[in-house]
């Protein structure tokens, strides 16, 4: 955490609504999450999400301001390699959602099983 001089009796930092929500903009580009966010920013996880849901209810976020365009990366994607395996082979499958977790299942997963763990973990 960052270390600073506290200047008079008040501790506590205020954020206009332009400022949390180029804080809140900057969760999901180039890869970051929001403890990431929080972190450069010296908050909480807390502070993100309850600012999401504040900004929510004021209409605010997501903005409406039409389409929004994400970086790709389009450099080519390197051939998997084969290998006979020694044992039964097993598919690994691998979910990222909008909240930016992750849902790795082994094995086959009936439709309705993955469909009710996915609404769970977005969620949570």
């Amino acid at each position: 955490m960052r270390q600073g001089e506290v200047l008079g009796v008040e501790r506590r930092r205020r954020w206009s609504d332009e400022e949390k929500l180029a804080i809140l903009a900057r969760v999901g580009i180039a890869g970051r999450t929001v403890s990431d966010v929080a972190r450069e920013e010296d908050l909480t996880r807390q502070h993100i999400y309850q600012w999401r849901r504040e900004l929510r209810r004021k209409g605010m976020w997501p903005r409406s301001e039409g389409a929004v365009f994400l970086p790709v990366d389009l450099s080519p994607v390197p051939e998997p390699e084969v290998r006979a395996a020694a044992g039964p082979s097993v598919s690994t499958l691998e979910i990222v959602l909008r909240n930016g977790r992750r849902l790795l299942c082994n094995g086959p997963v009936e439709d309705c099983h993955l469909a009710r763990l996915i609404r769970l973990v977005e969620t949570a």
